[in-house]
């Protein structure tokens, strides 16, 4: 009965997808986009359906879509293997593969002893301490990816040493809710500091164009409120929507402690591993102002912590996780690069914009705000959507009426905050999403919550503070 019920619901979800590709490729191609750019989100769209309606894996998803785009001339395979050598996706890898020394070594297990003893009488209690780490060390971090690099080690060996693993049912849900944790606060911590990601100056210069000129100190004003009421509340919201299963643990604090002298002083490759770490810390902080390439500095760390034998190949023979990582992130990051590039995202953005011309101000604010959040559905970078969308969006709203200084933060902060809305929603996401702690559902729901709830907090709290301080 079950095997059966199992097997129709596969077929009527495998027919549901083939509609929408066959309906999409079909459909005849709207004016103002080339035939190529309307198959390309044909493709898209389908793979990203596939996943929700959990069809294929993700992986497999992002196979076939390749296959796909490259088979029916849709895009050259230049163009669709392009971001195999991406600089942001090798980052991602190689931060995965680092990660694993401070696992491997001991060290991410001291560390995390170290945070039970302070915060872990309960769950809640770290997952506060990961928002709270993370807002203190952001805005010395110009990429969240980066950030996301640092956090996670210290927040898998949390999970691990919670006794939480992929594998058991009953304990990994523990583990999901200190990912998804560090994921969302990486989202809300960029959209508080200006330096948390280069997306922030990136849209800021946008914004100077309508003549609103923002700095490091304007925009932590105008964030502060909105954020810091996040920051408060959504730890224990992701605690209800997600129950972790293990909430209290009073014994922890001094189990930790007594773990901690059992583990005796730090070994040599823990000292190497630390060190190693700080120096790609410190780099990543530096690499702005340096003009540093991160991507490099951690490509360094890794050959560090291979040649002093931290890491062997045998340890990265038994990363399978994260060559699977790599392949679907690379595709789709790939795919929407193009979109991008073929002025598909700027078309849509447009459209759904200037339609909202000639309404009432708040009324076109809110608006606007809640379709660019929408849209990052669409996209896998930041950034991009930043450069095709934020300035389109921000002229429909001045001409609408709407505050330049208002619509341009809060499109701005939405930037950042809207990341978590899929999994390939920011390249940060996926050296969470490959730990194994979160299924692809668990993913997106969370994930359109955390960012209705982020907007919603925006919009509610954050719109009457941006008109007073910046009135």
């Amino acid at each position: 009965m079950s095997t059966a019920a199992f097997g129709t619901g596969r077929i009527v979800k495998l027919v549901i997808l083939l509609v929408v590709f066959f309906g999409l490729w079909f459909t005849p191609v709207p004016e103002g986009l080339t035939v190529e750019a309307w198959h390309l989100f044909a493709v898209f769209a389908s793979a990203i359906t596939s996943v929700v309606l959990n069809v294929f894996p993700l992986f497999t998803s992002s196979l076939v879509a390749c296959a796909i785009v490259v088979l029916t001339n849709t895009l050259t395979p230049a163009k669709a293997y392009g971001a195999f050598a991406n600089a942001i996706v090798l980052l991602v890898v190689t931060a995965f593969l680092v990660s694993q020394a401070v696992v491997k070594s001991g060290l991410g297990k001291r560390i995390s002893l170290r945070v039970i003893t302070v915060f872990g009488k309960s769950t809640l209690g770290l997952a506060y301490s990961i928002y709270i780490t993370d807002t203190l060390i952001a805005p010395g971090f110009p990429s969240n990816t980066a950030r996301g690099g640092v956090l996670f080690p210290v927040i898998l060996a949390l999970a691990q040493n919670s006794g939480s693993t992929p594998d058991d049912e009953s304990k990994r849900r523990l583990g999901g809710y200190l990912m998804f944790c560090g994921m969302s606060s990486l989202a809300i911590t960029s959209a508080l500091w200006f330096t948390a990601t280069s997306g922030n100056p990136v849209g800021a210069s946008l914004a100077a164009e309508q003549g609103m000129a923002i700095d490091f100190g304007s925009w932590l004003l105008a964030s502060s409120v909105p954020c810091l009421v996040v920051i408060a509340i959504l730890p224990l919201l992701l605690y209800k929507l997600f129950p972790p299963g293990i909430t209290s643990t009073p014994d922890a604090p001094e189990n930790a402690r007594k773990e901690l002298r059992a583990m005796g002083p730090m070994s040599r490759h823990e000292w190497i591993t630390a060190i190693t770490f700080a120096v790609m810390v410190t780099g990543w902080i530096l690499a702005a102002p340096y003009k540093l390439n991160l991507t490099a500095i951690a490509l360094a760390g890794l050959a560090t912590l291979m040649i002093t034998g931290v890491l062997t190949m045998d340890d990265m023979g038994k990363q399978g996780g994260t060559l699977v990582t790599f392949i679907w992130l690379a595709v789709l990051f790939g795919m929407s690069g193009q979109l991008n590039e073929m002025g598909f995202m700027g078309y849509v953005g447009e459209r759904l914009a200037v339609g909202l011309e000639g309404l009432a101000w708040p009324v076109a604010y809110v608006a606007l705000l809640v379709i660019y959040v929408l849209l990052h559905f669409g996209f896998v970078s930041q950034n991009a959507q930043v450069l095709a969308l934020l300035g389109v969006f921000l002229d429909v709203g001045v001409k609408s009426g709407v505050p330049v200084h208002l619509m341009a933060f809060a499109l701005l902060f939405a930037s950042s905050y809207f990341s978590v809305i899929t999994p390939q929603g920011g390249s940060q996401n996926i050296i969470f999403v490959a730990s194994g702690y979160l299924k692809q559902g668990e993913l997106y729901r969370l994930g359109l919550a955390t960012t209705l709830f982020c907007t919603v907090v925006f919009l509610v709290i954050g719109t009457p503070w941006i008109l007073w301080v910046g009135g």
